[in-house]
């Protein structure tokens, strides 16, 4: 009886579902996240130009959304649309993913290999961006119907604008939540395995609810690194967004098993 107890106490609705398999994962320490961090600096230093580059793109894109925003006069779509940075970013990391790869298998990363890293498993890491893409539509659609309720009649001001941003940031932070359960390693393991986008999607819930307490830890230095990126205006994403892709992979390697052991590790 103890058994069956044991045994349905380790069993999840996700591993459950039936809309594909789990790949197992790991049990991981509260701090492993910084040992990433730890490894993803040392694959800046060695590929800095590759790094910088991305570093960039991830610079340029959120700069480009507040600009266009603002020149709009819609402040309160603001958030949303770095909201929506956040949705896509798993989705553009995967050239950095590619490169902490290469390392890993003792070979010098490229510029133009890292951008041929959605071809290896196209249809589903693209259905990927899809499904990103659908959450940021879906997002954006609820931040303009809270945005439709801020009446025209009253001036911008944070007093007159704050019930309404503060309902954008609990509906926003429920997206993000969301998203980081779909996403922490669904496009690292689309990246190295063969398999199908819902094993994929499943796979990465499944080891961010089995290892609850890291798997807060990173979310609390991911977004603490965001919160940098935008006080800065967003000059330090320049590093830090090559940072967390790097640290995703190693983390990556670290939580999700495998049946055949990595000959690069």
């Amino acid at each position: 009886m103890s058994q069956e107890i044991e045994q349905a106490a380790e069993e999840n609705a996700i591993e459950k579902s039936g809309i594909a398999r789990v790949i197992p994962c790991k049990q991981l320490d509260s701090f492993a996240c910084f040992k990433w961090i730890g490894l993803a600096v040392t694959d800046f230093k060695r590929a800095k130009f590759i790094s910088f580059t991305y570093g960039a793109i991830f610079t340029i894109l959120p700069l480009a959304i507040y600009m266009l925003v603002y020149a709009t006069e819609w402040h309160l779509v603001i958030a949303p649309a770095m909201v929506c940075f956040m949705l896509i970013g798993p989705f553009l990391a995967a050239g950095l993913y590619d490169v902490a790869w290469q390392f890993e298998k003792k070979r010098k990363p490229s510029l133009r290999h890292s951008l041929k890293a959605m071809s290896r498993n196209a249809v589903n890491e693209w259905g990927f961006g899809l499904f990103l893409m659908i959450l940021m539509i879906f997002w954006l659609r609820v931040a303009s119907l809270i945005h439709a309720l801020y009446p025209e009649y009253l001036g911008f001001s944070l007093a007159n604008a704050w019930p309404f941003l503060l309902l954008g940031t609990i509906v926003g932070f429920g997206f993000t939540v969301l998203v980081f359960f779909i996403s922490a390693f669904t496009q690292p393991i689309l990246l190295e395995r063969k398999v199908d986008l819902a094993t994929a999607v499943l796979s990465s819930m499944n080891a961010v609810w089995r290892n609850k307490v890291p798997m807060f830890i990173w979310a609390c230095v991911i977004l603490f690194s965001v919160f940098l990126g935008f006080v800065t205006f967003f000059a330090a994403f320049l590093v830090i967004m090559p940072l967390i892709g790097y640290a995703t992979w190693h983390g990556y390697i670290e939580t999700i098993e495998t049946k055949i052991e990595r000959k690069f590790e």
